[in-house]
């Protein structure tokens, strides 16, 4: 069941998570400021955990640090321990945490730090990117409940044999969400250097406006789809758990942001709410496939277990019952990986030829209103075209319609359909 609340009207004292990022916790000054608005919270007689994550940059020189250690003429630094990788690497948020207890202190705020194993928050042994398993968050809750602040060091977790783990890349805005639903808090408050969600990409075009509201569903196409604001991971767990989650600027903090909620609290539901784009994006094409049961099993079956991931898949109608053409894409970083799988599994597969292209990106528009509205897709294709721009792949689902196109268009294909679909800030 939804957890009703309106932004800054809660009709008793709240529990809030709030959580803060890398730029907002950079050093001491910010980390400070980040106090002040702890404390403002905290004077209007709310509960209040906060979740950190490293100072900007200091996540990078730890993984620096690993793999300058773990190299030798023998490894050549390509094998370490994950293990004590995330120990090392968990260390960041650790700092962080302890350094906004003791300005909290400094100004009158009662504080203590926690680590990810003093809630604890159990994870998987999967290290790197473990996933919450549970947290007990039983002695957070007391201490809360006599007006303590809790400062939760974000990105970490507990695994089996008492290891030290972490969620992966963005992991503190997947820590702060998970908190709050074990908290059953009123609200996740997501601290960034933006002030919300925007319609596009704010770089791309000045037209892009802030939504005042946004739903689970349509965040989490978002997230998926190229857009920074909020973790994929934060995302679908704020979904499941029904967490409200509002996205503030750290440094502008009065001046609206986005809510996410569920669709059933937005009144307006426009065809489009957003565009997203990823320029992390790669083709590879299969000719003369033979067109038979079982060849998209002995291309994607390899791929998988090498741990290429595929997003678009599209196949030509084959003519003659024997042969066709086979396109996906996975991510730059993948494509070399993805192709070399490809080739060792030809006497498999039977294709006739290989062609890749690292020089497309995917355009998104995505909105819950599609499902109530016609010729949505259709706007979409016939703006593209007027611009010239050629579609290579298309995806859809209920509340998305995805195209792959030359990278070189991206800007004019962003900023076409922002004011195709009425985006556009007055």
């Amino acid at each position: 069941m939804a957890r009703k609340i309106c932004p800054r009207q809660y009709p008793h004292m709240a529990k809030i998570v709030m959580k803060f990022g890398g730029t907002s916790v950079a050093d001491i000054e910010r980390i400070r400021n980040v106090a002040k608005l702890v404390k403002r919270e905290v004077d209007r007689g709310n509960q209040i955990a906060v979740v950190v994550s490293a100072m900007a940059g200091e996540t990078n020189k730890l993984v620096a640090w690993v793999r300058d250690a773990a190299t030798t003429p023998q490894s050549n630094g390509a094998l370490y321990d994950a293990r004590e990788y995330d120990s090392i690497v968990a260390s960041g948020e650790q700092v962080t945490a302890g350094l906004l207890a003791i300005c909290l202190q400094a100004i009158g705020v009662d504080a203590r730090s926690f680590m990810g194993w003093q809630v604890p928050i159990k994870t998987s042994a999967i290290h790197g990117s473990a996933r919450i398993v549970d947290i007990v968050p039983d002695e957070m809750n007391a201490l809360l409940a006599k007006g303590q602040v809790a400062v939760l060091a974000g990105f970490q977790g507990i695994a089996p044999e008492n290891r030290v783990s972490t969620l992966g890349r963005g992991g503190s805005d997947t820590s702060a969400v998970a908190l709050a639903a074990a908290l059953k808090a009123d609200m996740c408050d997501i601290y960034t250097d933006v002030d919300g969600v925007y319609t596009t990409d704010p770089r791309i075009t000045s037209r892009a406006r802030r939504l005042e509201k946004v739903a689970y569903e349509e965040m989490l196409e978002l997230a998926s789809l190229g857009a920074k604001v909020l973790q994929t991971r934060s995302v679908e767990m704020a979904l499941v758990h029904r967490v409200p989650v509002r996205v503030l600027s750290t440094f502008d903090p009065d001046k609206g942001g986005t809510l996410v909620c569920d669709e059933e609290d937005i009144v307006e539901k426009n065809p489009v709410t957003g565009i997203a784009y990823t320029r992390d994006e790669a083709k590879i094409t299969l000719l003369r496939v033979p067109d038979q049961p079982g060849v998209a099993a002995s291309i994607f079956g390899p791929l998988a277990d090498a741990g290429v991931n595929v997003d678009m898949i599209v196949q030509n109608i084959s003519e003659d019952g024997r042969r066709t053409d086979l396109t996906f894409t996975t991510s730059r970083s993948d494509l070399d990986r993805a192709l070399d799988v490809v080739r060792k599994a030809a006497p498999l597969i039977g294709y006739k030829d290989l062609i890749s292209d690292s020089g497309v990106a995917k355009i998104s528009i995505i909105g819950i209103g599609m499902r109530a509205h016609a010729g949505v897709a259709q706007t979409m294709f016939r703006t593209l075209a007027e611009k010239g721009i050629n579609i290579q792949v298309i995806s859809t689902s209920e509340i998305k319609v995805s195209v792959l196109i030359s990278e070189d268009y991206v800007e004019l294909a962003v900023r076409a359909l922002h004011s195709a679909y009425d985006l556009d800030a007055a």
